[in-house]
């Protein structure tokens, strides 16, 4: 999962372009980048860290440019090495930056594609480059020293007939403009909005909307599944469908856990959602515990919040926050490595006792993935004398792989793989655990947005939209995501330095 930013402004865009970052920070916490363009030079600043770690005064003072685009990364296969910040850039045609969220089914193939037919050079194993590298041939074979909005969208329509998977789109082609496009399938979220200002109209896209609220851009709308917009230099939007059959299936596990809760995506407000969420948890309860005895109900920060206070007020129960979270350590299911997530478990979160002594405790989480996270606050919770400890989760058990751009692990790791929910509870150590039904997880997003008529429930399900996932290739990502493989490339990778640094045209001192 990664979070993607454009804008074409009528002033310098380094500024904003950071600032949006830093509230898409949650959708990324390995690296960050930024690349602006100024009289047609590209300025680019990337490296391994977040967002404030990466961009310090001096760097943003060589970002010069009123158009931008910007990207932080959690790897979704492979290593977290430098090379792999976002965004990349290819020299030909005229110059083309792209920051791309999401993951390529078919980037294996198209690599040999690349190399052997359309005679280009990958420098990484990223998909997000292979595509950069689809559309930036796609383009050339057009042969127009001046590209117009036909020749772009023409461009997109290719990368729909070769790509395939999930992709959330935006590029930068030096002294033209900012293209984004989205999936046939809408799988990754891009919306997209504009902001009146005495010298003009600007436009950004985002991940989410809450960037361009911060920024104080008004919400046009979602980049719809297939479609591509162009904003030119002189600020003209031009947007066409190029895909043959869209169909929008976004992916709802952004409602259950990356999204932040005051996002609108396809016209869904995740805080909705989630408090939908939890009202659906406690009829399930009242259905199979009518005479239950929970004292109160906690949530575990953060995005557990909103499904836990509906959860509670439904019930009638105690709502009150018996974990306090610190807010420096990453997030755990980000983490590579076992040993890593166990650790930082500790040292994120601290039970509040008096919360916990002598009841009847029922933790709420979002979803249970490895089962490491909850097994370890249950710990914490008996450690701060708690009576009982129940467990509900505002997913379905995750029972497996997700290929569309969530890291999530090899689905022998996943706790709830080929397990009962009954054995999932003996082994996270909870008295009793509740999960959400698929069908109330569907119905509580799908109630936002009626033009939603089907989501990617693949995780819970294992039916995969694109309809191009096979066994060989789920055992291909399970080999790159085991932890073990991870811990291996690491090593191998770990004598590049923690930062990488590309100046573009030898404007980056």
């Amino acid at each position: 999962m990664c979070g993607i930013v454009g804008i074409v402004g009528n002033e310098y865009v380094n500024q904003e372009l950071y600032d949006a970052l830093t509230v898409l920070q949650h959708r990324g916490q390995d690296a960050a980048g930024i690349v602006t363009c100024h009289n047609g030079t590209f300025n680019q600043r990337k490296g391994n860290g977040l967002v404030r770690d990466v961009f310090h005064t001096r760097h943003m003072r060589d970002l010069h440019g009123t158009m931008g685009i910007g990207h932080v990364r959690y790897p979704t296969a492979g290593s977290s090495s430098p090379a792999l910040a976002q965004p990349f850039y290819v020299n030909s045609p005229y110059g083309i930056a792209l920051a791309h969220n999401g993951n390529l089914t078919n980037a294996t193939e198209l690599s040999r594609e690349l190399f052997q037919s359309d005679l280009r050079h990958l420098n990484t194993e990223s998909d997000s480059e292979v595509l950069l590298n689809v559309f930036a041939h796609e383009l050339q074979t057009l042969g127009k020293l001046v590209p117009g909005p036909d020749d772009i969208f023409d461009a997109v329509r290719s990368v729909h007939r070769r790509c395939k998977g999930s992709y959330a789109v935006v590029a930068m082609i030096a002294n033209y403009g900012l293209i984004g496009f989205r999936d046939p399938h809408g799988i990754r979220p891009i919306v997209y909005g504009k902001r009146e200002t005495p010298a003009g109209t600007e436009y950004m896209f985002a991940s989410e909307s809450v960037a361009l609220d911060v920024l104080g851009f008004k919400l046009i709308g979602d980049v719809e599944p297939g479609q591509a917009i162009y904003i030119d230099m002189r600020g003209r939007l031009h947007s066409r469908q190029c895909a043959d059959a869209p169909v929008l299936s976004p992916c709802i596990f952004e409602h259950v856990y990356f999204a932040r809760p005051d996002s609108i995506m396809d016209g869904v407000s995740v805080y909705k959602a989630r408090l939908r969420q939890g009202e659906k948890l406690a009829e399930k309860i009242l259905q199979e515990q009518p005479d239950h005895d929970i004292d109160v109900i906690i949530p575990i920060p953060d995005s557990s919040r909103v499904a836990a206070q509906a959860m509670a007020q439904r019930l009638g129960v105690k709502f009150r926050e018996g974990l306090v979270k610190n807010r420096y350590i990453g997030r755990t299911f980000i983490m590579p490595g076992q040993n890593q997530r166990k650790k930082s478990v500790r040292q994120k979160l601290n039970a509040i006792g008096l919360e916990f002594q002598g009841k009847n405790v029922m933790l709420v989480d979002d979803s249970i993935v490895r089962g490491t996270t909850c097994r370890q606050i249950i710990e914490m919770a008996r450690e701060a004398g708690a009576n009982k400890v129940y467990f509900a989760s505002a997913a379905p058990p995750v029972r497996y792989p997700n290929v569309y751009g969530i890291d999530m692990p090899s689905v022998e790791e996943l706790v709830a793989h080929n397990r009962t929910e009954a054995e999932v509870a003996q082994l996270i150590g909870a008295d009793w655990l509740v999960y959400q039904n698929l069908d109330d997880l569907v119905a509580s997003s799908a109630e936002g947005s009626p033009k939603i008529k089907m989501f990617d429930c693949a995780v819970f399900d294992g039916k995969y939209v694109t309809g191009d996932v096979d066994a060989s290739y789920l055992q291909r990502i399970a080999d790159e995501r085991s932890d073990a493989s991870k811990a291996r490339r690491d090593a191998a990778g770990s004598s590049g330095g923690a930062d990488a640094v590309i100046g573009l045209h030898n404007n980056i001192a």
